[in-house]
């Protein structure tokens, strides 16, 4: 079911979103036809001169998240790989929230899951490939026949099958979310974060690489989720097609914080900043294993930015064929460093197993 915010545009609205909407199927079949066969499992290959990553990609409709996965993924088979580059990072940034809320969701055409708003990625990557931007991660992709580009595109754009598996454990657990700080880590479209925000979490912040993503994705999700029925934690319907004007929910808004760029930049800008900090009782972070390279950073990141009592809730599958990470070799990284303690809390066995896990420090209660 797609849907429509708009705060100020009347009519011309219905026809925008109509021209939005067409153009959208007309990049899904172009997508289709780039990219046949429709794999359910996320594929990454590196050689020791090429260096591309691929994951499996999900663009949620009216479908559940499990079919949407196995509709909507990309064919593994279709990678290429690009020559190797050397490797650098984006430094970290907070990102402003605009005073006028409603320009964030102005046109946006929007979807619904699991009683959350998020917005149509395949329109937002259709704009995108068509405007000039700094980071130009969409043509990027595009070129490359890849959802992820090592050290210049992570991924953020699509949202992983493995984000669903974490959603519905955090449900299944009755995860308390008062009063706790909150962090999602490599958030993308941020729906962990918003679930959080949604059950009366006292800060909520959100991290991903690519500032694109906070921008295009991340910040208008949590914008959207701050409006009617968004902030207890119920389900609600949304809004049909020619609403015209959506009830804001500032309050929400106030507890959140977004951040791009690499982990180790993220974790000195929220130590060494202006701004007060508390470390988090709970980070979120789904599908962040998959580069046995980033687990050094990632580790470390958690270590400084989490508290002594905090809980960790990782969502990933067992293996990511091609790069050689997953679950039992980032556990065995955890063991080898001595500082967290892990344990399995679930285990998805549809296709390839995927894992929840949670973390602690050894020291905490």
């Amino acid at each position: 079911m797609s849907f429509q915010f708009n705060f100020s545009i009347e009519e011309k609205a219905e026809n925008e979103l109509e021209t939005l909407g067409d153009t959208a199927l007309q990049l899904e079949s172009a997508q289709a036809s780039l990219n046949p066969g429709g794999s359910t499992e996320k594929s990454k290959e590196i050689s020791s001169e090429e260096n591309v990553v691929h994951k499996e990609s999900l663009c949620a409709h009216e479908a559940t998240p499990k079919t949407a996965v196995a509709n909507h993924s990309p064919d593994k088979s279709q990678v290429q790989v690009l020559p190797k580059k050397r490797a650098g990072f984006i430094v970290a940034k907070e990102h402003n929230i605009p005073e006028d809320f409603s320009k964030v969701l102005e046109n946006k055409v929007m979807e619904a899951v699991q009683g959350l708003y998020y917005v149509n990625t395949s329109v937002v990557e259709m704009t995108l490939s068509n405007d000039s931007h700094e980071e130009d991660i969409v043509s990027k992709s595009i070129s490359s026949h890849s959802d992820l580009i090592t050290g210049i595109y992570e991924g953020g754009l699509k949202i992983w099958e493995c984000t669903f598996d974490l959603m519905d454990y955090l449900s299944e657990a009755e995860m308390q979310f008062i009063n706790k700080t909150v962090l999602d880590l490599g958030c993308g479209a941020g729906l962990l974060g918003i679930l959080a925000l949604k059950r009366k979490a006292k800060k909520v912040h959100f991290q991903d690489y690519n500032h694109t993503v906070i921008d295009e994705i991340t910040l208008p999700n949590v914008v959207a989720n701050c409006t009617d029925g968004g902030g207890d934690g119920g389900i609600s319907e949304p809004p049909s097609k020619k609403h015209k004007k959506a009830n804001f929910i500032p309050a929400l808004m106030s507890k959140c914080r977004f951040f791009s760029g690499e982990w180790a930049e993220f974790s000195q800008l929220m130590l060494s900043g202006n701004k007060p900090f508390s470390k988090y009782d709970l980070i979120l972070t789904s599908e962040t294993i998959y580069n046995p390279d980033y687990y050094s950073a990632l580790h470390d990141t958690i270590s400084e930015l989490l508290d002594k009592n905090g809980r960790v809730y990782l969502a990933s599958k067992a293996h990511y064929f091609g790069v050689g990470g997953g679950v039992h070799i980032f556990e065995k990284f955890i063991e080898e460093r001595n500082v967290f303690r892990t344990r399995t809390v679930k285990v998805i066995d549809e296709g390839l197993t995927r894992y929840i896990i949670e973390m602690a420090f050894k020291i905490s209660s």
